[in-house]
């Protein structure tokens, strides 16, 4: 059968173009779906479909599955050959649209957080981890490293390298990239509710300690031991309370007033010249 689960569903099936002999193949598929269910002909229902295949001389015959845990599921049988010769090509459980289906599976790479990785665990990272490149091929042409070496030729990085002194490898470009954008979408990021209600940004505190290379433009570690970002890698549009730069009035937040007597003796001014 060449349909997939995704949509080969009784629902999407059209009978109008199947073959006269194909058709009139459904107790040869009947059979089939009986002799695969263990020989129990109750595990095979009502006939509900029957659909054409994309190969010629082929369709396939759906009958309700009544299957112990697999309700809403079909049985899908392909019969296909000539007129005079059809025989059962392929018997299978299909899932209905209301069947209950396991997820799909995603590879475990893909499931790991970094909150999963513990002490004395490890994550290996693959050979072709696009992320990351050899060390030697890693100059970024847009940084001055990049651009000192295409005037210069091969430097102290290069020469460490050939005689393995270097890091094997190092974050390639698309690895740069994905952690841009990671570390934006985070925490500390300039979307955070932090950063949307401060009043300056990282960038221009006194605390900022911007990271070397191509992403020093946009992302730096905070070194102000006072706030929640400390010693975690920051936008340069995130911003906090605790900016550097940040004047607050420590005067009195209540108005005085002017100092009065009141001891219920009304005083009248002495008149000019009536002391001796």
């Amino acid at each position: 059968m060449t349909g997939t689960i995704d949509t080969v569903v009784p629902e999407l099936a059209d009978p109008t173009n199947v073959a006269a002999h194909l058709a009139a193949a459904a107790d040869l598929a009947r059979a089939a779906a009986v002799e695969t269910a263990d020989g129990e002909d109750a595990q095979v229902g009502d006939a509900v479909a029957l659909r054409a295949e994309d190969v010629p001389d082929a369709a396939t015959h759906y009958f309700a599955a009544d299957k112990p845990g697999y309700r809403g599921w079909y049985w899908a049988v392909t019969v296909a050959g000539p007129e005079g010769d059809v025989n059962v090509s392929e018997v299978v459980l299909l899932p209905g649209p209301e069947s209950v289906v396991a997820p799909a599976w995603v590879p475990w790479t893909d499931r790991l957080r970094a909150e999963d990785l513990g002490p004395g665990d490890l994550l290996p990272v693959e050979d072709d981890d696009e992320r990351l490149v050899p060390a030697h091929a890693a100059l970024d042409p847009d940084s001055e490293e990049g651009a000192e070496a295409a005037e210069t030729g091969p430097g102290v990085r290069e020469v460490g390298d050939e005689l393995g002194m270097g890091r094997p490898r190092v974050m390639s470009r698309e690895g740069r990239l994905d952690a841009a954008v990671r570390w934006s979408d985070g925490d500390f990021g300039p979307g955070a509710d932090m950063a949307r209600s401060a009043s300056a940004h990282c960038g221009t505190c006194g605390f900022y300690l911007p990271v070397a290379g191509s992403l020093r433009a946009a992302f730096g570690v905070c070194g102000n031991g006072n706030v929640p970002a400390d010693g975690h890698v920051v936008h340069a549009e995130y911003g906090c309370g605790g900016h550097s730069e940040l004047q607050v009035d420590s005067g009195s937040l209540v108005a005085v007033a002017d100092l009065v007597y009141d001891d219920g003796v009304e005083m009248e001014p002495e008149p000019a010249g009536s002391h001796g």
